[in-house]
């Protein structure tokens, strides 16, 4: 029965325009509650996948390969926290990796980049980040800060009391990711209008592409404020507290309602080509688009809307057609 289901399987992907004799892998059983994507089998699987990128998509990431690898997949997943601009380097500049997880879009110059390797990537959707603003569990007198006040506390104020006038007369230390970070992108390009120096000038400024250096260097000073995902504030809330921005905390109800004003989506990108000619990367996207709420929730970050989901897994199906 199994194998009568199997091959029925296969069928209906020869069908649908799927390379039948690429994909051994496709299951009779398909999880994808929007039933577009076929069903994974991860054991049938082989080969190596390799990824990198931005330090906010990591922990998803992570979280999809030990599943993959739980249900049956026995190759090598390989993924680098590295930050977005740098994993889009090692994607569409030089060729090493076969997916880039970023947090923030492809610009035109990386898509040039990937068009002179011959390569066309192609955007999938994962979720939603609400990037968290936090300062150490220490701090008791800054609970919340609008958008101005976080340009002036990441820029030319020197004290706290130069950001909020009832603020302790008190040096600010200052934690940002780094410049290949697509965090650091989108920071900029929301509060500083895409001018990187107004940052990068202040004074006890400390940059790093590992958000745990970030964590413990606010958590560690009492007057420190940093920002990152969301995901690393849950893993650190004991030591931690994150402001609400403009009187808008960040929660699944604010960033359903747009709401939130530093929401911003988080992707993977990968490459027709290199879904065809290495069936092991489509096989993991597939898996990835399918499982990835699970892995949302585990890790903390929010779903992304409904249209953009399916939008994702149809641009996964045509991918493998060859229509790209």
């Amino acid at each position: 029965m199994k194998k009568t289901a199997l091959v029925i399987a296969l069928a209906l992907a020869a069908a649908s325009g799927f390379a039948q004799g690429k994909f051994t892998w496709i299951s009779a059983k398909s999880d994808d509650p929007d039933k577009m994507l076929p069903g994974i089998d991860p054991s049938r699987v082989t080969g190596a996948v390799v990824t990198a990128g931005s330090s906010t998509v990591y922990p998803v990431s992570e979280v999809i390969a030990s599943m993959f690898k739980e249900d049956g997949f026995s190759g090598q997943v390989t993924i680098d926290s590295i930050g977005s601009g740098a994993g889009f380097e090692r994607f569409a500049k030089t060729g090493e990796t076969d997916i880039s997880n970023a947090s923030v879009a492809i610009s035109a110059k990386q898509l040039e980049w990937a068009k002179a390797i011959g390569r066309t990537p192609l955007e999938f959707r994962l979720g939603t980040d609400a990037l968290a603003v936090v300062v150490s569990k220490k701090n008791t007198f800054a609970k919340d800060i609008t958008q101005a006040e976080l340009a002036l506390a990441f820029s030319t104020a020197a004290l706290w009391s130069d950001v909020r006038a009832s603020w302790p007369k008190k040096e600010i230390k200052r934690f940002s990711p780094g410049t290949d970070s697509g965090t650091f992108s989108y920071f900029v390009e929301h509060l500083f209008k895409k001018k990187a120096d107004p940052i990068l000038s202040a004074k006890n400024l400390q940059l790093s592409e590992d958000d745990n250096v970030l964590v413990r260097g606010v958590s560690d000073d009492i007057y420190a404020i940093g920002y990152f995902g969301f995901a690393y504030y849950l893993e650190n809330k004991a030591k931690l507290n994150i402001l609400s921005i403009d009187g808008v905390e960040a929660n699944a109800a604010n960033v359903d309602k747009g709401t939130y004003p530093l929401a911003r989506p988080i992707f993977i990108y990968s490459d027709s080509k290199i879904m065809n000619d290495k069936p092991q990367v489509a096989a993991f996207i597939a898996y990835y688009l399918t499982y990835v709420p699970e892995a949302l929730k585990e890790v903390g970050y929010f779903p992304a809307p409904a249209a953009a989901v399916k939008a994702a897994k149809q641009t996964w199906l045509d991918a493998v057609k060859g229509r790209y």
